[in-house]
């Protein structure tokens, strides 16, 4: 075990502004919503904070009758858990043992080949390929994972929009996809960023889940619903006996008693949502603009962060952007992802950034 990766999470923003001496620090690095929480959600904590000398309810039974409403699905087909990264972990834990394997593109979603090695599974990794001609390696290859799949693999992650370069696969292909995968595999679309996504062409994967039995859907209420700190997400299977394995693999009593009713109170408040939804997508095409105004190949995300594809300046330029108090999220050899904050901080990444430029160009 001692040689497991271990998770990064992103920086706090107060030890880096005490640290190099400044009021403030800006953090970009961990895709939270910069909204405070809506204000049903703060009634609805206060509300409940005075029954937590008791267990939560251990089926989530409020929020998965919500949850079930708002998608016009069985609760049979709901598993809640303590984040949609947990549910990954009981994803895992339900269909993969030694022997078997998991796919997923790479670079996807960093918890997908550490969470195979904990189940003892082989993790088979697709690269990504470019998105445009000539482009850098950002977008799903479906075909290269479709032919990845054999008789071991047991579960298939498709992170739509992908986490970290935001794009995303369109309709047409991940149909085609979904009809060619064995149905002995299940495949995971993994929506973390659904509510950001602005394409017609990227299709709602519960749609697409449908009628077909091996499909399952990841959605999470710690990016647009804005309860990073609550930790609550879901699965939603098309076969109820899907969400049911997931079910038994759960850590008892893992969703708070705040964390549930938040997230009834959140999805009570979509319209809310939706239009502080539309605030970080507009505010995304402006940051998008402004780093292709500065010479970036920033592709078209269809999530709440962008990606600067810098290759093996990675790790330098997060450094020196943390030195100018704004934290992003390296990944070496790669690319840096720059969360969209407001429009204020946004401007204070900016500003950083053009420091950085400045001072690499007079070296």
């Amino acid at each position: 075990m001692s040689a497991l990766p271990v998770y990064k999470p992103g920086r706090n923003p107060a030890d880096l502004a005490r640290e190099i001496g400044v009021p403030r620090a800006v953090k970009l690095a961990s895709n939270e919503v910069a909204f405070p929480p809506l204000p049903a959600v703060v009634r609805a904590i206060a509300d409940t904070a005075g029954e937590t000398n008791r267990y939560p309810d251990n089926g989530a039974g409020v929020l998965t009758a919500a949850l079930a409403a708002r998608y016009d699905v069985d609760p049979a087909q709901i598993a809640t858990g303590c984040g949609a990264v947990m549910l990954c972990q009981q994803l895992a834990q339900a269909y993969a043992d030694p022997g078997t394997s998991m796919a997923f593109a790479w670079r996807s979603f960093e918890m997908y080949p550490l969470l195979a090695q904990v189940a003892g599974a082989r993790a088979v990794q697709v690269p990504l390929v470019p998105g445009v001609q000539g482009g850098p390696a950002d977008t799903h290859d479906l075909g290269a994972l479709l032919a990845a799949i054999d008789d071991t693999t047991r579960v298939v992650f498709v992170c739509n929009p992908n986490n970290p370069t935001g794009t995303a696969v369109r309709r047409a292909e991940l149909e085609r996809f979904l009809d060619a995968v064995p149905a002995s595999t299940l495949v995971v679309l993994d929506e973390a960023y659904r509510e950001f996504v602005t394409d017609p062409e990227v299709p709602d994967g519960i749609e697409l889940m449908r009628g077909r039995p091996n499909v399952a859907v990841l959605r999470t209420f710690s990016k647009a619903w804005g309860l990073a700190g609550l930790r609550v997400g879901y699965l939603i299977a098309e076969d109820p006996a899907v969400a049911e394995a997931v079910r038994k693999t759960h850590v008892p009593f893992s969703v708070s008693m705040l964390a549930q009713a938040a997230a009834v109170a959140a999805l009570a408040s979509e319209d809310e949502v939706v239009a502080r939804v539309a605030e970080v997508t507009a505010e995304r095409t402006r940051l998008s603009g402004e780093l292709r105004r500065r010479g970036h190949a920033v592709a078209d995300s269809q999530a709440n962060f962008v990606w600067l594809p810098v290759g093996e300046q990675a790790a330098g330029l997060a450094a020196a952007l943390e030195a100018r108090a704004v934290i992003t999220r390296p990944f070496a050899g790669e690319g840096v992802r720059v969360t969209v904050g407001t429009p204020e901080e946004d401007d204070v990444f900016l500003a950083a950034l053009d420091a950085v430029t400045a001072a690499t160009s007079a070296a």
